[in-house]
């Protein structure tokens, strides 16, 4: 069988409650996620021997079992999905520690990969039960299109036609500090904080509002229950987040645990983009990750 190569998207949250903490250790939420068309990508061929294995260009993705993407694999297997042990080649373009999921879509890239490698392959119903079981975004990448994310990740539900229309297409920039920030870290500064998370009927009566105002904006759906925690140990993120507010009208925010935020731009007018994204190189250095994009 020939090579076959998976798109990896990245993701935003555009709106992310987080409602409460869970027995399990994880914690409860209520988001709105949207993927991008920009990502990594995952190619997979068969392989020489018995075993999965993984070539990528990038130092900094880890090579064995840490590996999300041998993970899925393994998983798939275990789960009675038969076919050839694969290689496969990641290219890397979504950074570690930023909040858009990269890990994540690239685990459901590669169980796509083993099902269409697959003499046996798993029912959907199956594979949807690895992907939750893999991680708590894995899900999310299974469904085209923006979808609301319930309990830790692993409940999904496509937005009503009418409410991702308002969504598919919209301009994004996405922009990234050097410095990364840890998911565990994160939602354990935000359980440490009083008051630091949103009930659930709150969250749910704002998601409602906004789903049932035909004409609201996007930008009236933001929201992230990460940023105060995020915001208090790195105040770069707020800071730059304000100046782009004053200086271009717009609504910058953080997506997931950070470090990376969003900017949606107008479909039409709007401020100068190459002058926003100066804005931004300004503040964070030549290093930053900056990317133009759309959702998807």
């Amino acid at each position: 069988m020939s090579a076959a190569t998976e798109f990896s998207p990245a993701k935003l949250n555009l709106f992310l409650a987080v409602t409460g903490r869970r027995p399990d250790g994880y914690h409860d939420l209520v988001s709105v996620v949207a993927p991008l068309r920009w990502g990594d990508e995952l190619a997979a061929a068969p392989g020489a021997g018995t075993r999965d294995t993984l070539e990528c260009a990038d130092p900094a993705v880890p090579r064995g079992e840490a590996n999300l993407v041998l993970r899925a694999a393994a998983a798939f297997r275990a789960a009675g999905g038969q076919g050839p042990a694969l290689h496969f080649t990641l290219t890397k373009r979504i950074p570690p520690g930023a909040g858009l999921g990269g890990g994540s879509s690239n685990a459901v890239a590669a169980l796509r990969l083993c099902q269409a490698h697959a003499t046996a392959p798993l029912a959907p119903a199956a594979l949807a039960a690895l992907a939750a079981g893999i991680g708590a975004d894995c899900s999310l990448f299974l469904a085209p299109g923006p979808v609301v994310m319930r309990g830790r990740g692993e409940r999904i539900s496509a937005l009503p036609a009418a409410a991702a229309g308002r969504l598919r297409g919209r301009p994004v920039v996405v922009f990234k500090p050097d410095f990364g920030i840890a998911t565990a870290w994160a939602y354990g500064r935000l359980a440490s904080a009083p008051n630091g998370t949103l009930p659930a009927a709150a969250a749910e009566a704002r998601l409602q509002s906004w789903l049932e105002s035909a004409w609201a904006p996007a930008e009236a759906l933001l929201f992230n229950s990460l940023e105060a925690p995020a915001f208090g140990k790195f105040p770069a993120l707020p800071l730059l987040l304000a100046q782009l507010r004053r200086a271009f009208g717009l609504s910058p925010r953080m997506t997931g645990s950070g470090s990376a935020c969003f900017l949606l731009l107008p479909q039409t007018g709007g401020p100068d983009t190459p002058a926003v994204i100066a804005a931004i190189r300004s503040a964070w250095g030549p290093s930053t990750l900056v990317v133009e994009t759309a959702l998807a």
